[in-house]
């Protein structure tokens, strides 16, 4: 009873630690792996006090073996063949000819380096030859690059991480037919072919459940779920460890079924996927052995070292052959490439799997893929800024604004931004307005904010703010709703309708809906629109020591609207009821000004023989 009690506190314990390293790596802008790792490490090997092998004996394998055929199923999910067409050259490049130069050159690095036989070397290369998108969109919030460069590392991390799955599945289950004998071909082929014919046949029964409705909603995730590990245990049956090729095949038979929503799937997944590998990578970490560690530390930094500056750079100077990709951006590309998930849960279960069947050195792939993790995570993590700034590929230093609308007052606000340096993208779905918007300079995306498409071709990680600037607030909050996942909470902002200005009954009871009111309370669409057509404009003002925010309220008058600011440094503020700004000297003021305002500055420039206003712009 003592005994279950204690395995009880440690399953809860696991999950409390597992949601800290999340909230941590959140805050500090990092991927949660590098922290779930290094306190696997520290729990297990550091300080002891976490065994799993004591802990779940026999269950570890079944464990670690769900565990990946969920991440597997997942990543699979994300991969359309119909984005491999669409994608740039060196994309296309980095996913195929890529791929397979870093999957030589990292298995002669072990082989050469670590001593590991060349089917392990080789199953290790094929670990680390992938990136992923848990790793990297972390990476590129925190490095803003430039787009091109964010558009390369966002679709390689997507297209890549099944790819390289589906590689490392390959190669680990050539190893574990036994090679290149006639015997182990045959029984590699069938493996291959059982996994195959079983994920073709489970994912179009799915993809046909799911099209048909045959389920009820509330119950369609867990189903799925409880499909997807029930086919792969069938599918392990008839074929040792075909179910790692079966749970991918479905995923991608799901991806590319035409007229399948798979959001929903995808969303449910990734939840499920955070809490389960939070605790699977903590006693995969804790698993390690203090000696087994240091006996390979010293060559697994060699092999980092060629990851970082061999592997890598080479795999991105080739696959920019052709391409019109400068040098700077071949060089910020090169240094970019943080593992992550796949290696970390497919490289622990394969060494579980090879080591029970007698091979020795299939321990000596964990640490190893560990340190390439760790290594990759934390010295990219805190240069990849500073390398994207001294080659002028970073924009971090500049704020990033999404306004879902292209009315007339989206169109004002964001012009007005657009001249003050803040990078601004405008989302819809209305032609007109979107040529309206281009006929300014700004940047467009046509599509709806709410869509799979603008969710997966928009690159989110170049912006910080989000406006939703529809004159209805039931889209304000739709579009609110459908980007909180990208954006933090306190980032999202609406604008007023007229008919919601303050907390009201529906939202005290729906507090989900709430969300934060850009402005002053009683400055609504309706106003600002109304004054905008009747010739208002929105006017930036910089502060100085002798033009005051005093004097900008005495010169600007009752009628005029505050609407943002830029501090001292350049760093854009909002204006609205919580937000208490205390603008000084260097601040850059935005306001709607009315449109005597305008006239009556217009008549001052004639009078100053059309010199330009000295405070406004």
């Amino acid at each position: 009873m003592e005994n279950s009690s204690l395995i009880a506190f440690y399953g809860a314990a696991l999950v409390g630690v597992g949601a800290l390293c999340n909230w941590l790596a959140w805050r500090v802008n990092l991927p949660a792996i590098l922290f779930l790792l290094l306190t696997g490490l520290a729990l297990g090997p550091g300080f002891g006090v976490l065994d799993p092998d004591a802990a779940l004996g026999e269950l570890l394998f079944p464990v670690v073996s769900l565990g990946v055929a969920i991440i597997l199923f997942e990543g699979a999910l994300t991969l359309r063949l119909s984005d491999i067409r669409s994608v740039t050259r060196i994309i296309r490049n980095l996913t195929t000819v890529g791929v397979l130069v870093t999957w030589g050159v990292m298995g002669a690095a072990a082989h050469y380096l670590v001593g590991l036989s060349w089917p392990l070397a080789l199953l290790f290369g094929a670990l680390v030859s992938v990136t992923g998108p848990t790793v990297v969109v972390p990476m590129l919030r925190s490095m803003r690059p430039s787009e091109r460069v964010s558009n390369v590392l966002h679709w390689e991390g997507i297209l890549v991480d099944p790819i390289g799955a589906v590689l490392a599945v390959l190669v680990f289950e050539f190893i574990h037919t036994g090679g290149a004998e006639a015997a182990s071909l045959l029984e590699f082929g069938k493996i291959i072919l059982i996994g195959t014919l079983i994920g073709l046949a489970a994912g179009f029964a799915m993809a046909q459940g799911l099209k048909r409705r045959w389920l009820p909603d509330f119950l369609e995730n867990y189903l799925a779920l409880a499909f997807v590990l029930l086919v792969f245990s069938a599918a392990n049956l008839l074929g040792k460890e075909s179910g790692l090729i079966t749970v991918t095949v479905m995923g991608i038979v799901l991806a590319n079924t035409r007229g399948l929503d798979v959001r929903d799937l995808l969303s449910f997944k990734e939840d499920l996927t955070l809490v389960a590998l939070s605790m699977l990578f903590i006693l995969l970490a804790a698993r390690l052995q203090v000696e087994q560690l240091m006996g390979v530390l010293v060559p697994s930094l060699w092999v980092l070292a060629v990851a970082l500056f061999v592997a890598r750079p080479l795999s991105v100077w080739i696959s920019g052959i052709g391409t019109s990709v400068n040098t700077r951006e071949k060089l910020l590309l090169s240094w970019v490439a943080p593992r992550g998930i796949v290696a970390a849960a497919v490289s622990s279960l394969f060494a579980l799997r090879l080591s029970a069947e007698g091979n020795e050195q299939a321990q000596l792939i964990v640490p190893l893929t560990f340190v390439i993790i760790i290594g990759t995570v934390v010295v990219q993590s805190l240069t990849a800024g500073t390398v994207a700034q001294k080659l002028g590929l970073s924009s971090r230093d500049r704020d990033g604004v999404l306004v879902a609308g292209s009315n007339r007052v989206a169109l004002a606000i964001a012009e007005a931004l657009h001249k003050l340096d803040v990078k601004v993208t405008l989302v819809d779905t209305d032609r007109a307005g979107l040529h309206r918007a281009r006929m300014r300079s700004l940047d467009t995306f046509f599509g709806n904010p709410l869509s799979e498409y603008t969710e997966r071709y928009l690159d989110m990680t170049r912006y910080n703010y989000l406006l939703a600037a529809s004159r209805r607030h039931e889209s304000n909050v739709v579009v609110c709703s459908q980007f909180r996942h990208q954006f933090d909470s306190r980032h999202l902002f609406s604008i007023r309708n007229g008919a919601i200005d303050s907390a009201t009954d529906e939202e005290d009871i729906v507090p989900e809906l709430r969300f934060n009111p850009l402005f002053r309370e009683g400055t609504t669409w309706t106003r600002m629109a109304s004054m905008l057509g009747q010739g208002g404009e929105i006017r930036s003002t910089r502060l100085t020591e002798q033009y005051g925010l005093e004097e900008y309220r005495a010169r600007m008058g009752e009628g005029t609207i505050p609407l943002f600011a830029l501090d001292e440094e350049g760093r854009l503020r909002w204006v609205t009821d919580e937000e208490k700004l205390q603008p000084g000297p260097g601040w850059v003021l935005a306001s709607l000004v009315p449109r005597e305002l305008v006239e009556s500055l217009k008549q001052e420039r004639l009078k100053n023989g059309g010199a330009p206003d000295a405070v406004l712009d």
